[in-house]
């Protein structure tokens, strides 16, 4: 296994269709950029702004269809599907599953937005008088708005979309897999190579915006601290050199060593400054505000949805809620495929859940403790001047809060160090999503290539920073966000059609026991039905019943079906306990019945008087009937040969029925009577 290890850390995974165009374009806007950074910051203001006047219409539709797409999903009979096999358990527990996605997600965004944003809006509202109560309620719904339902329903899509076709469908974990149902195999030719190049660019530019946020801000903090370390580009770039090498470092560790741990050390720093704020701040005047807040914002979800200022034009809504929605958009590919590869096993209802309304209520809860905390401060406690040194610099602004606040400084290092966390946790792991995406989908890559990543991702920040900043980091997000929305409406819509096929399949196969055996054998049946509900048979007797009845009934079937010009084959797997008919058709999708030996504690209820040790637990064993789809959730251990082939015949005339009405529209290729999938399946070869 160690030499196993050891050659995969070395051979490369690189897909080069898709390495070598996303390497050359970055590669010429670095050098671009840093040859002649007067002239690139101005074609990209000159770019921000052709954009936003075009095309705001197409984002703001874009997003509305993104939000409706996904609700209606999980709201709908779909939305008990699993992201895996029927039989699959979710990956990782639900806090850890959240610490990642947050951390993934936008942390950063929280700590520099959380109180410059709210600020910002009361002095310079979009409509109204400033300074006033009126802007303030305004101030808070906008920053509701730009970070709720809406960026993550962005995330979400992607995220569902990926684990859906690579968890449930056995293709690779890669945007292109998203365009299977419409285009088929193709997504192994020049089409899918351009949408993921696609990713890859939107992912390095919305990394890029994230890794320059978030270096401005802690050169502030870093100043604040140390009035001796000026703020300057200079600094601000061998910040990026220092945290970049940190990110490397937890690259290579991998997933649960490295961004895991990350991710929960993040969550708890996040909670414990948000605790601390709402203890000592207006604690009562945030929990009164976070429930108006959230009413208003509900009340006029609709309405900002579609506001673009149509009769106002101004630069406002490109300088916030495009920048904000492209930024979100870009940095969907590595959000959506991170969030994807750590989902495996949740039903869509829970996915959506989880990924859009509990992130979004912590948003608001955390917008409510320090944004209304500052405003607090303004309007009531006459702190003024933070609007000017907002105004000023944003990335001072949690700073300055803090100050009129206890503990000032030891709140000013706790958030230079959850921001330099939320770095490498970025950077680690969106370093990972690319060189997936640089790699075809394959799960498990070298680790020269993720340092290699993740050292490209420093560097293009730092370029850009040269290049203009904040101004020239919007450019590049909204510019890379206008050809991925077009390739996630399309990847909507594919999945939309995955769907009704999927709907067909488990109304074809969904049965209940009672009914698939009754009468099936005549009334001695429920007798052998009661002994196996009362009966716990140890392994031995198990496998024998599976090798011998299980096997032989298999076998006759597939004889059957041989003489009827069917490809039909019984496989023993004696290493997983396991044996499984396969019925190959070619161009139609394969059809396997499996009856695997699962092993489970022995309840409580059985044979009570014997005695039991914690330490030894005693178990049983069930043969257990798995298809395409998973686990099937019932036992068929004590049936003699005749049950089983009726259960076979059952569940390939439900198969023969779902071919019938949904011909070729799914691509079934997962080996459903394998646990996990290591490795997407092979492309077809070129011809």
């Amino acid at each position: 296994m160690s030499e196993e290890k050891a050659e995969q850390s070395n051979n490369s995974t690189i897909l080069v269709p898709v390495f070598i165009p996303a390497v050359a374009v970055i590669l010429l806007l670095v050098i671009g950029t840093i040859s002649n950074p007067d002239l690139a910051g101005s074609v990209f203001s000159a770019t921000l702004s052709w954009i936003t006047n075009t095309f705001g219409w197409f984002y703001m539709l874009s997003v509305a269809f993104f939000l409706v797409f996904i609700v209606g999903v999980a709201l709908s009979r779909w939305g008990n599907i699993k992201l895996g096999p029927d039989h699959a358990d979710a990956q990782y527990s639900f806090p850890a599953w959240f610490a990642m996605l947050f951390s993934a997600g936008y942390g950063i965004a929280l700590l520099f937005f959380g109180v410059a944003e709210p600020v910002l809006h009361y002095a310079e509202p979009p409509r109204g008088a400033p300074e006033t109560v009126d802007a303030a309620e305004q101030a808070m719904q906008i920053a509701f708005f730009h970070w709720g339902f809406h960026i993550w329903a962005i995330y979400g899509l992607v995220g569902l979309v990926l684990a859906y076709f690579a968890f449930r469908h056995g293709l690779p974990l890669s945007i292109r897999s998203a365009l299977y149902p419409l285009i088929r195999d193709r997504i192994y030719g020049p089409i899918g190579h351009a949408v993921d190049v696609f990713a890859i660019l939107g992912t390095m530019f919305g990394i890029a915006t994230t890794l320059g946020l978030s270096v401005a801000q802690m050169n502030a903090g870093i100043n604040y601290l140390w009035p001796g370390v000026p703020v300057n580009i200079t600094v601000q770039i061998c910040i990026i050199a220092f945290v970049t090498g940190l990110a490397i470092i937890s690259v290579v560790a991998g997933m649960d060593k490295g961004v895991k741990r990350l991710s929960i050390l993040n969550m708890t720093l996040a909670v414990f400054l948000m605790s601390f704020v709402f203890i000592v701040g207006p604690t009562v005047h945030i929990l009164e505000t976070f429930l108006q807040n959230t009413g208003s914002y509900l009340n006029t979800i609709i309405a900002r949805t579609f506001n673009l200022q149509a009769y106002s034009r101004g630069d406002w809504i490109g300088n916030w809620t495009l920048f904000i929605f492209g930024w979100t958009i870009a940095w969907a590919p590595f959000v959506g495929l991170f969030i994807a590869k750590i989902s495996r096993g949740r039903t869509i209802r829970e996915f959506v859940l989880g990924v859009m309304f509990v992130p979004s209520i912590f948003t608001f809860l955390w917008f409510s403790v320090f944004g209304d905390t500052a405003l607090q401060q303004i309007i009531e406690q006459g702190y003024t001047a933070l609007i000017a040194e907002v105004q000023a610099d944003q990335a001072i602004a949690l700073f300055k809060l803090y100050e009129v606040l206890p503990w000032t400084s030891i709140l000013s290092f706790i958030t230079v160090l959850l921001i330099m966390t939320f770095f490498v946790t970025s950077s680690d792991s969106g370093s990972l999503v690319i060189d997936s995406l640089a790699s075809g989908g394959a799960m498990h890559t070298p680790a020269w290539q993720r340092v290699f990543w993740a050292s490209s991702e420093g560097i293009l920040a730092a370029a850009l920073l040269l290049a203009g900043g904040l101004s020239a980091l919007q450019t590049m997000t909204i510019v890379t966000a206008l050809p991925f929305s077009i390739i996630m409406i399309v990847a909507a819509v594919g999945m939309w059609r995955a769907l009704v096929v999927e709907g067909h399949h488990s109304e074809s196969l969904d049965t209940d026991i009672q009914q698939r055996f009754s009468g099936t054998s005549g009334p001695s049946l429920w007798r052998r039905r009661l002994e196996g509900l009362v009966n716990f048979p140890d392994r031995e007797e198990v496998w024998e019943f599976m090798s011998t009845t299980v096997s032989k009934a298999m076998h006759r079937v597939a004889r059957e079906l041989v003489k009827q010009d069917w490809d039909a084959q019984v496989h023993v797997d004696e290493d997983r306990d396991r044996l499984y008919l396969e019925v190959i058709k070619e161009d139609l999708v394969d059809f396997v019945y499996e009856i695997r030996m699962i092993e489970e504690d022995l309840p409580d209820f059985a044979y009570p008087e014997m005695p039991r040790d914690d330490d030894d637990l005693l178990h049983h064993y069930r043969a257990v009937v798995f298809l395409r789809r998973g686990g099937q959730s019932y036992d068929i251990y004590g049936l003699d040969q005749q049950d089983i082939i009726s259960d076979i015949l059952d569940q390939f005339e439900k198969h023969l029925r779902f071919l019938h009405i949904s011909p070729g529209s799914l691509p079934w290729r997962m080996e459903a009577h394998d646990d996990m999938l290591t490795t997407p399946p092979e492309p077809p070869e070129e011809k």
